[in-house]
């Protein structure tokens, strides 16, 4: 029975995951924290072994190192964390007994899609990527579509085509934001969960890779099974395709 905290519990992504995780018979939802619910402190007291965290980017940067201090491994999916915390992260690991999971997207299809977009970068190195969430996402681009850029750079055997760039805007950030060539739009609006379409092209074709996650639901698998296998995987991990052996 793997001890479990989660952290963010009052959010649309918390209360799923205490569901999820109430629904394992070998998972145990020891302790639940939030504003005006539980305590980090709890967490030692009751013997957590594993938090999940789905709070928000700044109250993240502080569980985590709390956690891998305290000998909690942490299972993390808020976004935006600022590289010089993952990078206290990384230095604090060795040092603790706590390890730790970031991935910017926990569907197993996602984590799918992005695996497919850096395998055609090898071919069709011309990419955009259009990001779509729910109109209360706080950040953007979301994580995972910079995490699809950096494998679509990392999979590149040759640069994209020579194109002209947009003479003229009409409107100033019609073509989206842009890393070394890839634009990446992103759309919030009502209705959305979180869904990613890359598009590549080439002479005479194009291919389309995209992703619906149509409700949080899709993102527990994911969860669960960092949960369970977060213990055997030392140190900072970022991306779940690790754990999935891609």
């Amino acid at each position: 029975m793997i001890r479990v905290a989660v952290l963010g519990a009052n959010g649309r992504m918390g209360r799923e995951v205490c569901a999820a995780v109430e629904a394992e018979p070998d998972l145990d939802l020891t302790e639940q924290v939030d504003i005006g619910l539980g305590s980090l402190d709890a967490l030692v007291e009751s013997q957590v072994q594993v938090a999940v965290d789905f709070t928000n980017a700044e109250a993240a940067a502080e569980n985590i190192p709390w956690c891998i201090k305290n000998g909690i491994h942490v299972v993390v999916g808020s976004s935006g964390i600022p590289p010089h915390v993952i990078d206290e992260i990384a230095e604090l690991c060795p040092r603790c007994e706590g390890n730790v999971l970031i991935a910017p997207n926990f569907a197993i299809g996602a984590v799918l899609s992005m695996k497919f977009a850096e395998m055609a970068a090898a071919w069709m190195p011309d990419a955009e990527i259009i990001e779509l969430h729910h109109s209360g996402k706080m950040d953007s681009p979301s994580g995972t579509a910079l995490n699809t850029v950096e494998g679509i750079l990392k999979g590149r055997k040759q640069l994209p085509a020579d194109r002209p760039g947009t003479l003229k805007e009409n409107l100033p950030g019609a073509r989206g934001a842009e890393r070394q060539g890839v634009h990446i739009h992103s759309v919030r609006l009502p209705g959305l969960v979180a869904h990613q379409e890359v598009i590549f092209g080439g002479p005479g074709q194009t291919l389309t890779i995209r992703h619906d996650s149509v409700d949080r639901k899709s993102f527990m698998p994911g969860v669960i099974l960092g949960i369970r296998r977060i213990i055997s995987h030392p140190g900072l991990t970022i991306g779940l395709e690790h754990y999935l052996g891609l």
